[in-house]
């Protein structure tokens, strides 16, 4: 059955989900790219059924995501392979954030605390923070997992009390009798509950704490010169950046995503040699005032 853990809530709802915009891709969730430093979106190209955004070596980015369910989500987002909360190699069982209905936010970067996060940044491979820790495999792709919230039974109803004529025709003392073993089960069952809804949020604090102490004493690189256009671009390890997020506890529906989004990305020379870009020409059309009369031949 799937485990409930204690995962991060972004305390800041930026707006409310409105129409899903161009350059968004996602079913449930709408992902997109934004460059921070130039403050713009950066535009998806399809080719060859992949999703692809071209980045500016040197330049800051964040992953933007919109709830668009009636529900709560679990979004577990890695960056060249992985995870942006725990820094462990990704995988789609692991930790993420939790966003509201409706809710958009904006990933910056990796996770080194509950208030700080390192700037994800486009780079030189060599500068990446895949190739850093040694894991370059999976460099170029970013990754989010949605998961569905599990939803909750209602909390049972008490049985209404028996007719006044069944009880009065009941033996003496039975309705006591019958209301004390009653409320002894009840207290059993409580107690029962209590104890494994305590093992579950211990459990799960416990492997949070261990993905952020983690998180944190990974290396931290300083921001290099821009990449050369022919290299390919990875995303780097940048400044800290106060981030705040808080914990909270979430159970998955299932063990598999309900969706599963890929962007890759590299710089824009690359893609055009790739085809993935194509060069835009305006189509021809006639001037009627070509300025002065040529010569004829």
């Amino acid at each position: 059955m799937p485990t409930r853990r204690a995962l991060l809530a972004l305390p800041l709802v930026l707006g409310a989900a409105c129409s899903a915009p161009a350059l968004a891709v996602g079913r449930l969730v709408d992902v997109e790219i934004v460059d921070r430093t130039r403050h713009e979106r950066l535009p998806l190209h399809r080719h060859a059924g992949l999703d692809w955004i071209a980045g500016q070596p040197g330049d800051r980015y964040a992953v933007e995501l919109v709830n668009r369910t009636p529900g709560r989500v679990l979004v577990v987002l890695s960056v060249d392979g992985v995870n942006a909360v725990s820094g462990e190699t990704a995988a789609v069982g692991q930790g993420g954030y939790v966003l509201d209905p409706g809710q958009r936010a904006e990933i910056t970067g990796w996770r080194k605390s509950e208030s700080e996060a390192a700037a994800f940044y486009f780079t030189a491979i060599a500068d990446s923070y895949a190739a850093r820790t040694d894991r370059p495999d999976n460099i170029g792709v970013i990754g989010v997992a949605v998961f569905r919230e599990r939803p909750h039974p209602p909390e049972p109803r008490p049985f209404p009390s028996a007719p006044l004529a069944r009880r009065e025709a009941a033996p003496p003392g039975a309705d006591a009798a019958r209301h004390a073993a009653a409320a002894n089960a009840d207290a059993a069952v409580g107690n029962a509950d209590a104890a494994n809804a305590d093992a579950a949020n211990a459990d799960a604090a416990g492997r949070l704490g261990s993905a952020l102490t983690r998180s944190a004493d990974a290396p931290a690189a300083q921001a290099q010169p821009p990449a050369k256009a022919e290299q390919r671009l990875g995303t780097g390890h940048g400044e800290r950046e106060y981030s705040p997020v808080s914990r909270v506890a979430f159970e998955r529906a299932s063990r598999d995503p309900a969706e599963v989004v890929r962007v890759r990305y590299d710089s824009a020379p690359n893609l055009f040699a790739m085809g993935v870009i194509r060069p835009w020409r305006a189509p021809w059309s006639p001037d009627p005032f070509p300025r002065y009369v040529p010569d004829p031949r």
